[in-house]
């Protein structure tokens, strides 16, 4: 579920120190409810995500896509990268942060870990046409558990990002992140069931 973007901002997140010039796009509910001390089974798990791999067709032919027109007009490429076009955020990282594990390594997507602490998890990304930054915090909900949220942050490059992020809005909004929340969501399930069973198995 989409959410304002107060249900990030209100809260005190690490990010926030890093972010004041970006621009926060997007925040979602993720469907991953768990206790306390689940956070790091869902950093794995998104971590270990590939698009081009969903259950959903439409979202591994958008990927594709994207990928290939990537590839054609070089937005992707080494010299448009991390440390290469843009500094990485970790050079602004505060000495606790910085002394903090940074995360786990992207299994597909073209992310790199920042920090990761208790309830926060950074990543970030460039190419030719953005520097973004996806944000995971582990929040409190009104019943005592705990579920996931991202935030998603941009720094647009010129006016090809400007153009391009306005192009795909609609189809993030409409399509690609609704269809990730619902494989999230079913892949949370699993992980869950999984992990009752083997529970339930070790104490026989």
């Amino acid at each position: 579920m989409r959410l304002p973007n107060t249900a990030h901002t209100s809260r005190p997140w690490r990010i926030h120190e890093l972010t004041r010039d970006f621009r926060l796009e997007d925040v979602w509910a993720l469907p991953t409810p768990g206790g306390r001390d689940d956070f790091p089974r869902l950093v794995q798990g998104l971590a270990s995500g590939d698009p081009s791999r969903s259950s959903s067709r439409v979202v591994r032919t958008l990927f594709a896509i994207r990928w290939k027109v990537g590839e054609l007009l070089g937005w992707d490429g080494p010299d448009v990268s991390l440390a290469s076009r843009v500094p990485t955020l970790r050079d602004r990282l505060p000495v606790d942060l910085r002394d903090a594990p940074s995360g786990p390594d992207f299994n597909a997507l073209p992310f790199t870990s920042l920090y990761l602490i208790d309830d926060e998890w950074a990543a970030e990304t460039a190419n030719r046409t953005m520097h973004g930054v996806m944000h995971i915090g582990w929040v409190q909900d009104q019943k005592g558990g705990y579920r996931g949220q991202m935030a998603v942050y941009v720094k647009p490059n010129g006016r090809l990002g400007i153009a391009y992020m306005a192009a795909i809005r609609p189809f993030r909004h409409l399509i690609v992140y609704p269809q990730m929340m619902r494989q999230i969501g079913r892949q949370w399930r699993t992980q869950r069931r999984l992990g009752s069973s083997a529970r339930a198995n070790t104490s026989r």
